[in-house]
């Protein structure tokens, strides 16, 4: 149940640079990780799961590199227009 899901969430990590929020995720009885990521800017979001063999730390120090290509332009853009 999705309720029951949220309630055991837990955020392991988070950092707030230039307008982007990361944070690393973790759901213990689904055993599930993933990293969130937020331009307060702009208000666009996307996760990204962290999957088998991928190390949960680079994912969140490096997410637009594991994003899908139609958010990685999310970072490009926001780091474009802040220089």
């Amino acid at each position: 149940m999705i309720t029951e899901s949220l309630t055991t969430m837990r955020e392991l990590d988070s950092r707030l640079v230039d307008g982007l929020r990361v944070a690393l995720w973790w759901e213990p009885e689904a055993s599930l990780v993933w990293v969130s990521v937020l331009d307060t800017r702009s208000g666009d979001a996307f996760s990204i799961e962290v999957k088998a063999g991928q190390q949960p730390l680079d994912v969140f120090r490096h997410p637009f590199a594991y994003a899908p290509r139609e958010h990685s332009e999310i970072g490009i853009s926001a780091h474009a227009t802040a220089g």
